[in-house]
């Protein structure tokens, strides 16, 4: 997996509760999938075990990844 500088000291150190092998299942089985007007690629994926929706950010190339967390809203957003 690739991975940005800002995701290996920020994301990963503020979140550390979030698990590499979800961020990659997210990058092959998201849910749904947005483009920002910069070009990087939003994905949802549901995590069962944590009961929650994750949003990855990746940059314009769809697979270095920039950004991920937890979104409760994912629902209220796409419906």
């Amino acid at each position: 997996m690739k991975t940005t500088r800002y995701f290996e000291e920020q994301v990963m150190r503020k979140r550390p509760y979030l698990q590499r092998r979800w961020i990659e299942a997210a990058l092959l089985y998201f849910e749904h999938k947005e483009t920002q007007a910069d070009g990087r690629v939003k994905l949802w994926y549901y995590v069962p075990e944590a009961g929650y929706h994750l949003r990855v950010v990746t940059l314009a190339d769809g697979e270095t990844v920039h950004n991920a967390f937890p979104d409760r809203d994912y629902l209220q957003r796409i419906n």
